[in-house]
């Protein structure tokens, strides 16, 4: 059982405080505060560039100003196409300082999947790097869509002095031309403004983050998440790390701040705490291995794909990892024997959390001081609640140990999707946010998922849609239908597999033709592990392609090998 105490105080549960109210403010205010209390201390490692609190607090400031002086006003839209870049995290807080709202946006993504995201929000201003990989496909949308200017960063900007000469020199074969025309604002010209003036009337009820999920039917949806959704996830993540030491902690930044994960565990719970963000644009083994022996990483929040392939690394044990003290693993179920084996190379403690982008995301978490209860999401976090609902009678509560679908309230739910009340309504009953997702809970209050209703394809910790790749297949002119299932994958979690049919009498076209002709239109990660073409695809009675024929195939395949 968790063990509860009571005192003079807040109610303690596994040395959590339970019982206070959840703090919600302008999120903004989290790095303010962090700036006024831990002005010298270092702020952002960016491949090994040093800055301080008070040195990004001042370039917040400056870029929030510049914002204002490009027409940002309350409740405008200002997208953020960018890796883990101290760039990154200037514009996120600028943004909200002078009120405007930001729309994450995967740099992976392809041209049309960007362009979607744009027209959808509203989004007129887009930050992002000078870089052939991520430049052209958002310079491609001025002309498309309602962006009207485009801020660009400059790589070298941000490196160490040395870097910066051996970038120029080594890597000018990365950037993008940039034209020069008012439709392009180079970012240094946001930091020469003066710092902001006056303080935007932000309430916590406003709109802060525009974070796009998607299904497996539909366009993809921007969750509406409110400053006091992402504040209250971050005052209920401090409270889950009791022994966290304010001022003192290092977390690794391999997670993209673009996913509503890290943004909030990895980047505003870490300012929270005053902590040194050491950020790493992309996931490389090696970099990442020296980082956590180098930097002395305390705070390390992954997914089971990370920490996977840490364990597998024949040069894991050339490093001391013994500084790592907390990791919340999400993004996809966390295998036991993969906690067993990080805990027991690092020392450090492996917590597997439960979240969704519409909830900020994290509902609930093992403890991190407690009761850990393998193949469980844990328990909820401060001020949230879980109830198990009928799957055939919604409005009945399940008792416990009994299956139905999970379903979360807290001050952490957003108020429901951007401009799209149907689907809104169809995520809510009675006040609680449906999550898609079948489980129970035990007689602890632990809960454990035991299935999907929805058919997202979860591909090293993100949410891969069907019909997004379903969608880029179609637009080939000789495919007559396809479907995606996700398959298992030792290394991913998940990967996704496409059934195609050709139009009648189309011959000629192969799986590799395919696959060359989607290169350009998803991302790496939604790329098909495999593409089987056949005559015909299984269909329901109302003649809809069904899916579940195939998912059971795969397996009957898989207990045969």
């Amino acid at each position: 059982m968790n063990q509860i105490n009571v005192q003079d105080g807040p109610v303690l549960q596994n040395g959590v405080d339970i019982s206070s109210p959840v703090r919600m403010r302008p999120v903004h205010e989290i790095f303010d505060a962090a700036a006024e209390r831990f002005a010298k201390r270092p702020c952002l490692d960016f491949l090994g560039r040093i800055y301080e609190y008070q040195d990004i607090a001042e370039q917040i400031d400056r870029v929030a100003e510049g914002f204002h002086q490009l027409g940002v006003r309350k409740g405008d839209k200002v997208g953020l196409c960018l890796p883990n870049t101290p760039y990154y995290v200037i514009c996120y807080y600028a943004v909200l300082k002078c009120g405007g709202v930001v729309v994450n946006f995967n740099p992976l993504y392809a041209k049309r999947e960007i362009a979607y995201q744009i027209e959808d929000s509203g989004c007129r201003i887009m930050v992002t790097l000078n870089l052939k990989q991520i430049y052209p496909k958002v310079a491609a949308c001025l002309d498309e869509t309602c962006l009207k200017r485009i801020v660009v960063c400059e790589m070298s900007d941000i490196l160490s002095p040395v870097k910066s000469v051996l970038f120029n020199l080594f890597k000018r074969s990365e950037l993008a031309e940039v034209p020069k025309d008012l439709r392009h604002i180079a970012f240094s010209r946001l930091t020469n403004c003066k710092p902001i003036s006056f303080v935007t009337d932000v309430k916590v009820d406003d709109l802060a983050v525009l974070q796009y999920t998607g299904g497996t039917t539909g366009r993809p949806k921007g969750a509406m998440l409110t400053h006091g959704n992402l504040s209250a996830n971050v005052d209920q993540l401090t409270r889950w790390m009791p022994d966290a030491n304010p001022g003192h902690e290092v977390t690794l930044c391999v997670l993209p701040f673009f996913h509503v994960f890290a943004m909030t565990v990895a980047l505003n719970t870490s300012i929270n705490l005053g902590a040194e963000l050491v950020l790493h644009p992309r996931f490389e083994l090696d970099a990442l291995l020296k980082t956590l022996d180098r930097k002395n990483v305390t705070i390390f929040p992954g997914v089971p794909t990370i920490y996977t392939a840490i364990n597998n690394s024949p040069e894991t044990l050339k490093h001391d990892l013994s500084s790592v003290r907390c990791c919340i693993s999400g993004g996809a179920p966390l295998p036991v024997e993969v906690k067993h084996r990080f805990e027991e190379i690092t020392g450090a403690k492996v917590v597997e959390g439960y979240g969704l982008t519409e909830a900020s995301p994290v509902c609930t978490c093992n403890p991190v001081k407690g009761l850990n209860k393998e193949g469980s999401i844990g328990i909820p976090m401060p001020g949230s609640d879980i109830q198990i609902r009928s799957l055939d009678r919604p409005d009945q509560i399940m008792p416990v140990g009994e299956k139905g679908e999970v379903c979360v309230k807290g001050p952490q739910v957003m108020p429901g999707y951007w401009q799209n009340k149907d689907a809104t309504d169809a995520t809510f009953i009675d006040g609680w946010l449906k999550t898609g997702d079948v489980g129970y809970a035990d007689e602890d209050g632990y809960t454990f998922l035991v299935d999907r209703l929805k058919d997202i394809i979860l591909c090293s910790g993100y949410n891969v849609y069907p019909r997004a790749i379903e969608e880029a297949f179609y637009l080939h002119d000789q495919i007559a239908e396809v479907t995606v299932i996700g398959l298992p994958d030792p290394y991913r979690g998940q990967a996704p597999k496409a059934f195609v049919r050709l139009k009648d009498g189309v011959t000629g076209v192969t799986s590799e033709d395919l696959r060359a002709f989607l290169d350009d239109k998803i991302s790496r990660i939604e790329m098909p592990r495999e593409i089987e073409i056949r005559e015909e695809l299984p269909k329901t009675m109302v003649g809809k392609l069904s899916k579940k024929e195939l998912v059971e195939e795969e397996r009957l395949k898989r207990e045969k090998k």
